[in-house]
């Protein structure tokens, strides 16, 4: 047996670090439904400031902050137009449908992304027999799609799109950092791009737990009912919103170590004779695909011997992710792996 366990299934598998559990054990807190803890309070607006946004609402989760934001911005007989493996669509478990009471516009994208001549197309005309188009959703970076990343002029095309049709952008942001670090853009940028933007802790930043959804003062304030109602109510919160605070801190520009990484494994896929496609590595996610004599089940099991931990993602897809409990080291002993020797 290995002496330690590579897992890659996913960045969400990450520990805290004794610094982050020191953090966390010395945070102040108070009770966070009476908007009286000081370090929730502190995630908050330092969070919102780095998008340069007005305020933002901590929550237990991406896929609350994502359903808080779409029922916010909907209501019943209405449609959210996004891409067709979009998070919000295939892992949230039909929340758009079961808590909004709105109907989707799925448009195929390429590698997850969308251009804004199709978001323009998918916007209803005003018309008794269709759901009125309410809000415009992105993933960024988009996970089926490799963690690909958008250009930042496209971002502002269809953002003008949104403005000229006076309906709202929302941004999946559950791997926004990993898409700021490997493009060089700005979360200033996303801020007056987007109207809404839900940022995930617990991913390549590795906090233990926590979401922080983000907009105006007025829109936030709303919200905060519709978290109430969803059981998203916490209360001395702040020991977990000092993880996600020294995440911010702490967490941001290591995750290029990350990309490097993936790259690095990407490439050695890519030599394989048993692999048949490598989706492009733009950040921490490796998709490929594997030839026909490769079983999916059979390939994971042989890892999973030498103690390294995979997904399928569909049929004959894996996907490894790198992440901050993964090293150099690490890397080498699954390059090992990987030629199957």
């Amino acid at each position: 047996m290995m002496n330690s366990l590579i897992d890659l299934r996913s960045d969400t598998v990450t520990r805290p670090t004794s610094a982050m559990l020191e953090a966390m054990f010395k945070a102040p807190v108070g009770d966070d439904v009476y908007e009286e803890d000081p370090t929730v309070r502190a995630l908050e607006q330092e969070a919102a400031a780095r998008f340069g946004l007005e305020a933002g609402l901590f929550c237990p989760s991406g896929t609350m902050t994502n359903q808080i934001a779409i029922k916010a911005h909907t209501e019943p007989l209405s449609e959210v137009v996004c891409e067709q493996n979009s998070h919000i669509y295939l892992w949230e478990v039909g929340g758009i449908a079961f808590n909004s009471g709105a109907s989707v516009a799925l448009l195929p994208g390429e590698r997850g992304r969308l251009t804004a001549a199709q978001v323009e197309a998918a916007i209803r005309p005003v018309n008794v027999h269709y759901p009125t188009t309410s809000l415009i959703s992105l993933e960024n970076t988009h996970n089926r799609g490799g963690g690909s990343c958008y250009d930042l002029h496209e971002l502002e095309a269809i953002a003008e799109v949104a403005q000229r049709h006076h309906i709202p952008l929302h941004l999946d942001g559950a791997r926004v950092f990993n898409a700021l670090v490997a493009t060089g853009q700005q979360a200033t940028d996303y801020g007056r791009i987007f109207d809404t933007i839900s940022v995930c802790l617990s991913k390549g930043l590795g906090a233990p737990v926590g979401s922080v959804l983000l907009g105006s003062k007025a829109f936030i304030q709303r919200t905060k009912r519709i978290r109430k109602v969803l059981g998203g109510g916490m209360r001395q919160a702040g020991y977990l919103a000092a993880a996600g605070l020294y995440a911010l801190e702490n967490n941001v520009d290591r995750l290029a170590d990350d990309h490097r990484r993936a790259k690095q494994v990407g490439a050695t896929l890519a030599l394989q004779p048993y692999v048949d496609e490598v989706l492009p590595v733009e950040t921490n996610l490796v998709i490929f695909r594997l030839r026909p004599e490769m079983p999916a089940d059979q390939f994971l099991a042989r890892l999973e011997e030498q103690g390294i931990k995979a997904a399928s993602f569909g049929p004959q897809m894996i996907r490894f992710v790198t992440h901050l409990d993964v090293d150099d080291a690490m890397i080498t002993r699954l390059e090992d792996a990987l030629a199957m020797r």
